[in-house]
């Protein structure tokens, strides 16, 4: 069988950006860096119940007016579906619904309606006839997806696919499917919260780690412009065991609250984390034995990152283990005061990536001080004398942190 493919010098060939169809949500954009791309498939996974449904079917009705779409589910009746995006308060007329989980009949109905986007809700749900395993399973689930990609690289379909996730919050299935597809996009949020978080873990078409910010409400996924806000309790009495840490999630730099307790324990000491990674606290536990004399082994240690926002950056260490010190000490962190640094085994603070972008953000919202690394001339020169506190030891910023409590 003969080929088209032809071998090209890539000198020869005119780079050009690609285009965009925006979903008409901001924050889905922005974590998609910019919006859906023609032939470009999207996986969204995320726990039961956080919002995957919700968010697709909001992008789908603000894309229909605008083009023709499909809106594929295997799990809802259209009579189920059109009943949700009623409450959604969203505009049904030109949603094209179909509810199907053999992929045989969605791929020819794709082939029939033509549409510029599809959404299939979930990919679990659909069989191929050509595998005599049951939906859901390893190879249906990698085969189901590879022939979608495929068929969106052939018709430049830009194609959503939703995806359950396992009590261990990975994609449901192979592993390969998130090689598969272009973009991977995963739902955060904490039980009981209404925030939620979508993160592109991978983006062929843009900056990984991007995040958008919504709040779940009645009328569904709401777009929080500024994020920092929600993730602050500004103008609350100030009590031992919080810091503000000046984190940057993608492109975005954003101001978090952490919040450590530190209680005696009756066995063994506990290390509970929300938000941040167990095995880092325990190495950072250990620096502070080892440089500020914290001995904590009767004491039960928990940590939380307010909001649901996961933290995976080192340039949190400071502000995690100053909000320790604190609940420790029993010595209140100024609310106005921002913590930031990556630590070191030896006790040393590294500078971290985008440290003028944290300490800009830190002064637009009113913060009159920052302890962390040293940051550029440039970024020195946007803020008043006295507003940074650059350290290099741990002693140092617990000395720095010391300071701005007794000047309060």
């Amino acid at each position: 069988m003969s080929s088209t493919a032809r071998v090209v010098k890539l000198s020869e060939v005119q780079p050009g950006s690609e285009r965009r169809w925006p979903s008409g949500l901001p924050e889905f954009d922005r974590a998609l860096g910019g919006g859906l791309v023609p032939g470009g498939v999207t996986l969204i996974g995320g726990d039961p119940g956080i919002g995957k449904s919700t968010l697709t079917l909001q992008a789908i009705a603000a894309l229909s007016g605008q083009m023709t779409t499909l809106y594929v589910s295997g799990e809802e009746s259209p009579a189920q579906v059109a009943a949700r995006g009623t409450r959604l308060g969203l505009d049904l007329s030109e949603i094209n619904m179909l509810a199907e989980t053999s992929l045989d009949a969605i791929v020819e109905q794709i082939g029939a309606l033509n549409p510029k986007v599809v959404v299939i809700d979930s990919i679990q749900t659909l069989f191929s006839e050509a595998f005599s395993s049951a939906p859901g399973s390893v190879v249906q689930v990698r085969e189901c997806a590879a022939e979608l990609t495929r068929l969106a690289k052939r018709t430049g379909t830009a194609t959503i696919l939703v995806g359950h996730v396992t009590k261990e919050g990975a994609i449901a299935g192979p592993r390969v499917l998130e090689h598969l597809v272009d973009t991977v996009i995963y739902f955060e949020g904490e039980p009981g919260s209404n925030i939620r978080i979508i993160r592109a873990l991978k983006n062929r078409y843009g900056a990984a780690n991007e995040i958008g910010v919504f709040a779940m409400l009645e009328d569904g996924l709401r777009g929080v412009s500024n994020p920092s806000a929600l993730f602050l309790a500004r103008g609350q009495e100030i009590s031992p065991g919080n810091a503000v840490f000046a984190a940057i999630e993608g492109s975005r730099p954003l101001l978090v609250q952490v919040q450590a307790l530190v209680d005696r324990t009756g066995g063994n000491p506990r290390r509970v984390c929300t938000g941040f990674d167990g095995q880092r606290l325990a190495m950072l536990l250990a620096v502070m034995n080892r440089h500020l004399g914290c001995q904590l082994g009767g004491f039960d240690v928990f940590v939380n990152v307010v909001g649901g926002l996961r933290v995976t950056e080192p340039a949190a260490d400071l502000a995690i283990v100053a909000a320790i010190w604190s609940s420790l000490s029993g010595i209140a962190i100024p609310a106005d005061v921002v913590v930031f640094g990556e630590l070191g085994l030896g006790g040393e603070v590294r500078p971290v990536i985008g440290s003028a972008l944290r300490v800009v953000e830190a002064d637009k919202l009113g913060f009159s001080k920052v302890i962390g690394p040293p940051v550029n001339r440039q970024a020195r020169e946007r803020v008043e004398d006295g507003f940074l506190t650059p350290i290099i030891r741990l002693e140092a910023a617990i000395e720095a942190i010391r300071d701005c409590s007794a000047a309060r």
